[in-house]
């Protein structure tokens, strides 16, 4: 996983280039990109500081949760309804999601969805 170069480094570089050297002659002193230099003085710019932006963490999980009340109701409809069923339900509706996203969602949510024992005879004819 990559990491945030330090707001002391970009505090540095940016000075530099605010005492008057390029974007390239910075970069190439302080062994960063010249791409880097513009985006930070952008930041700076427009922000006040030229802090990193947040890295890593889940960025696409809002899709399936805007579908909650809808994956709730259908829950709600069919207790025993498979993972797959539950995806086909959606992809009906419009809303297209693969298994590993749903059993993400169920964990995410505290939704478990264990089966309950069998009254049926086992082997030795015994209910269990």
């Amino acid at each position: 996983m990559s990491k945030a170069l330090s707001l002391d480094l970009r505090t540095r570089v940016l000075a530099a280039v605010a005492s008057g050297l390029s974007h390239r002659q910075t970069a190439e002193r302080f062994g960063v990109s010249a791409a880097s230099v513009s985006r930070w003085r952008a930041r700076e710019r427009d922000q006040g500081a030229p802090l990193p932006k947040a890295l890593g963490g889940d960025r696409r999980s809002g899709r399936i949760d805007a579908c909650k009340a809808l994956i709730l109701s259908l829950l709600e409809e069919t207790p025993d309804i498979t993972i797959e069923e539950l995806r086909q339900a959606l992809s009906a509706r419009g809303h297209r999601f693969g298994f590993g996203t749903i059993q993400r969602f169920f964990v995410r949510h505290a939704i478990t969805r264990k089966k309950r024992r069998s009254t049926h005879p086992n082997k030795t004819g015994q209910t269990s």
